[in-house]
């Protein structure tokens, strides 16, 4: 069967704060380009834990959100239409990019500065997952000057912003410990970090692998991973917190204009990472854009390696059916 296509705007909205049952896609008329926009036909988005906090109705004060709201900051997908003074892009182009609070839907309409073009050899549904992952890891990894021969902790690392921040450390010569569940161990090693259980005993199991010390700690997880951070004699200049993040991740959904500019640099650089297998991103749920209840409800279970990611336009019924599976439930049968 052929996929579906619509001129109409299908999009999630949010009316009520809660869990993944007050998410709902609606329908509406299709945007156009203003001057200096562009019209995108999304093909993939990726979620993010921030997207499920704000409509948890967390941040408040930090992040205040008025109901109704949409959803989604990463996106990847081809240009309908171009405003008018848009030259970097025409009809057709393969792009990725950033929006605030509008992905998860069938079009966007963004700046032209908020687009990068799709590198050939990026998949759509790693390209639709980049943005607010790659910034937040991007952000980390320079925060806490990240160089040749450091060795780096990363807590949660099995995860989208954690596996992000592990490849860009080792790309500037580190080597990397990952904290982790043991289901995680062999994805760890398979990219090339070193995994430590989490748990009581951290810092002492950390040292057996890391017997010349740690130079940095990057906290995906919170709770108690500063005091092991502390035990371990990192510096606090050095130490970047999971509050660091979140903070991170919601300037990056309200940027100013120039702010919005400098994401975009920071997008194409992690891009041309991921093109060339620099930064190596797991898409380990890839579900149809019907199904975003369900996709939301697998991330924050928090058992996700990488990134889940929305698909817009499947190619058949059988993504929706018995064709469809997260990759961790193939490779995870007993």
């Amino acid at each position: 069967m052929s996929p579906r296509r619509s001129s109409a705007l299908r999009a999630v909205s949010v009316t009520a704060f809660g869990g993944v049952d007050t998410l709902e896609i609606i329908e509406t008329e299709r945007p156009q380009p203003g001057p200096g926009e562009v019209l995108v036909e999304v093909l993939a988005a990726g979620i993010n834990h921030v997207e499920a906090f704000l409509r948890q109705g967390r941040y408040q004060n930090e992040f205040p959100v008025e109901l109704p709201i949409g959803q989604g900051s990463d996106f990847a997908g081809l240009v309908v239409a171009t405003g008018e003074g848009v030259t970097s892009f025409t009809k057709g182009s393969e792009v990725l990019g950033h929006t605030s609070m509008a992905s998860h839907a069938t079009f966007v309409v963004v700046p032209a500065t908020s687009l990068v073009a799709k590198p050939a050899a990026l998949s759509w549904e790693v390209a639709g997952s980049l943005f607010l992952a790659g910034f937040a890891a991007n952000d980390a990894v320079q925060a806490v000057g990240v160089g040749q021969g450091d060795v780096v902790v990363i807590s949660a690392a099995a995860g989208g912003v954690g596996s992000i921040e592990a490849h860009l450390a080792m790309a500037r010569g580190a080597t990397v410990i990952g904290t982790c569940g043991e289901r995680n161990f062999d994805y760890l090693r398979q990219i090339g970090v070193k995994p430590v259980v989490y748990g009581d005993g951290l810092a002492e199991r950390i040292r057996a692998v890391a017997p010349g010390g740690v130079a940095a700690y990057l906290d995906n997880f919170g709770k108690d991973n500063i005091d092991v951070s502390d035990e371990l004699g990192v510096s606090r200049s050095r130490f970047r917190s999971s509050e660091n993040r979140r903070d991170v991740e919601l300037r990056a959904m309200a940027p100013s204009p120039e702010d919005a500019v400098a994401q975009t640099r920071v997008l194409a650089r992690i891009a041309g990472f991921a093109a060339d297998r620099t930064v190596n991103v797991l898409i380990s749920g890839f579900y149809p854009f019907d199904r975003v209840r369900e996709a939301f409800d697998d991330l924050e279970k928090h058992h996700a390696r990488g990134k889940i990611v929305l698909g817009m336009r499947p190619v058949d019924d059988s993504f929706h059916g018995f064709g469809y599976r997260k990759v961790r439930d193939v490779h995870e049968r007993s």
